[in-house]
């Protein structure tokens, strides 16, 4: 299932890239982008593991960049 979500308060074009590489070790993962520019996270995750995959997602997220939020 490929989803996009809008990032915002993502300051930092090291920390997007951070974010990516941390999100494509994830198993069950099979594609992550961060696009700074756009402030736009792109992810593809097996359909019946999803939810669980994108809580540690936002998890991964948040300890790289605390003050960032993920939206639909």
């Amino acid at each position: 299932m490929k989803r996009t979500y809008k990032l915002e308060e993502l300051d930092c074009a090291n920390c997007a890239l951070k974010i990516e590489n941390a999100i494509q070790k994830i198993e069950g993962v099979n594609f992550a982008s961060v696009n700074f520019m756009t402030q736009k996270l792109t992810v593809d995750i097996d359909d019946g593991i999803f939810d669980g995959v994108f809580n540690t997602v936002v998890k991964i997220c948040k300890k790289i960049e605390p003050d960032m939020d993920i939206v639909l």
